[in-house]
């Protein structure tokens, strides 16, 4: 039985209820009226249920899919304007005991190349990163309690924010590991985390428990619920992903808004993001097995209705896609990427080679941070490495109350524009640097409050003198 307050996984995301959404959804799919129900519904923009939007996903018809586009593309400016923060992950171990069968890491692959950062590797990782111009990481890691424990993590967290390279510093970690208890999650809270981020993978319970045959990963309620817990122990934001491939994409997706509306309603505040990977090549994985592969139109169709099914949620794409995909989903809902990542551990220190075969995924969009800063400012979008609002505790139903209200624009367009700022003064070539500042001048004049207008300018002006870390 569904049920939306229910702490069990099997029943806030009901096999029972998705089978049903999937046949309305095809029973629907070329019905106008009830699509433009829908689509009306959608225009007040406080997002539609799971069941309405598969109908969306589904929809045949050429001038509503048009019309989805559309209404996507507003969303996505009401709320996030033209702003795209910038994040890297930072691979800390691929040591992991699991078994899943789509990631190289898991534990029957003999011939990867097992790798742990020392903490003066991660010192040597992150100055790497810093000088690229980051200031926002993921970190990743395999499940081991034996190589990677969660102290092992911990320490890290710690090194990380220890580090002032030159301008350089990381002002917030995010942290993508294995689900894990309250306790431990209270313990990530204190370390100062940002986001805990945990994939599901996949929201159908056989088809996970076969792509997760052993390691405690196998457990699909213990991971499902994971993020209940993760709240639990005090964490305000937690990032959803499932990896499209794995199984049938409509069934995913409506799981994922279904995981959504669970948080909002039981918890009080729904996920702070929502990641959209697909399965790709890696060593010993071959994703032409699974044979659930989507096309980009579904692809772009997936973020769009995602983007008006949750319009206060931040959406990311990484680098697993190519430019070509990035550019096509970033107006369409995407307000996150990640830029110049490397998916191996230790890659940023030392570059990649081909012998190298600790990669979690081949990357598909392989340019630099200042080649996608240059890029996204030739499309006309602020590239932002912000991290002010976990700094000043507008986390959890506090920032989802600042973006519902449309207030948080005052906060979120100047501190991007001055941390595009700092980017451009300690990081970019001349080049880069003349489009940036002309972008500033002419996004200035979009700041809505004259007083934090005035402000920014001044900031700016400081930044160009020396000095950083300015923020509304």
């Amino acid at each position: 039985m569904y049920q939306v307050m229910s702490p069990k996984a099997e029943e806030f995301i009901s096999d029972e209820e998705i089978r049903e959404c999937l046949e309305y959804a095809d029973q629907n799919k070329n019905n106008a009226a009830v699509i433009d129900e829908i689509l009306n519904k959608a225009r007040k923009m406080k997002g539609i249920t799971h069941k309405e939007a598969i109908v969306l996903l589904d929809c045949e018809l050429e001038d509503r899919n048009q019309e989805i586009y559309r209404l996507a593309e507003q969303i996505k400016q009401e709320f996030y304007g033209n702003r795209i923060v910038m994040f890297a992950p930072l691979y800390l171990s691929n040591y992991c005991i699991n078994g899943c069968e789509y990631c190289p890491y898991h534990a029957k692959n003999k011939h990867i190349t097992r790798k742990k950062l020392t903490q003066e590797e991660v010192r040597r990782e992150v100055i790497a990163l810093q000088d690229m111009g980051h200031k926002r990481l993921a970190l990743e890691a395999g499940e081991d309690p034996v190589h990677n424990p969660l102290e092992y993590i911990l320490e890290c967290i710690h090194t990380i924010y220890s580090i002032k390279h030159k301008n350089g510093a990381i002002r917030r970690v995010n942290v993508n590991i294995a689900a894990t208890t309250v306790e431990d999650y209270r313990k990530l809270k204190e370390a100062g985390i940002g986001t805990y981020i945990l994939f599901q993978e996949t929201y159908h319970k056989k088809q996970y428990e076969k792509l997760h045959p052993t390691g405690p990963k196998s457990d699909y309620a213990y991971h499902t619920e994971a993020m209940d817990r993760a709240m639990d122990g005090g964490i305000d934001d937690v990032g959803l992903g499932v990896l499209f491939g794995l199984n049938n994409y409509r069934y995913d997706f409506t799981g994922i808004i279904m995981h959504a509306e669970h948080l909002e309603a039981y918890k009080g505040v729904g996920p702070h993001t929502i990641s959209v990977p697909r399965v790709r090549r890696a060593d010993d994985i071959d994703p032409d097995v699974f044979d659930n592969g989507i096309s980009d139109e579904i692809f772009e169709k997936i973020v769009a209705c995602l983007r008006i099914a949750v319009p206060y949620t931040g959406m990311i794409v990484s680098t697993r896609e190519s430019a070509k995909t990035r550019e096509k989903v970033l107006h369409l809902g995407i307000s996150q990427i990640s830029g110049g990542s490397r998916t191996s551990v230790g890659g940023y220190y030392e570059e990649e080679d081909e012998e190298d075969n600790s990669a979690q995924f081949d990357v598909s969009d392989r340019r630099t941070l200042e080649e996608v800063v240059h890029w996204l400012m030739d499309l006309g979008y602020v590239p932002s490495f912000c991290t002010a609002c976990y700094r000043a505790g507008r986390t959890g139903d506090r920032f989802m109350e600042l973006l519902k209200s449309k207030q948080i624009v005052n906060c979120c367009h100047p501190n991007a524009l001055m941390t595009l700022k700092e980017f451009l003064e300690d990081y970019a070539s001349p080049e880069t640097k003349e489009i940036g500042e002309k972008l500033i001048a002419e996004e200035l004049k979009k700041i809505p409050n004259e007083a934090v207008r005035r402000k920014a300018e001044e900031y700016i002006a400081d930044i160009h003198n020396g000095e950083r870390d300015f923020r509304f």
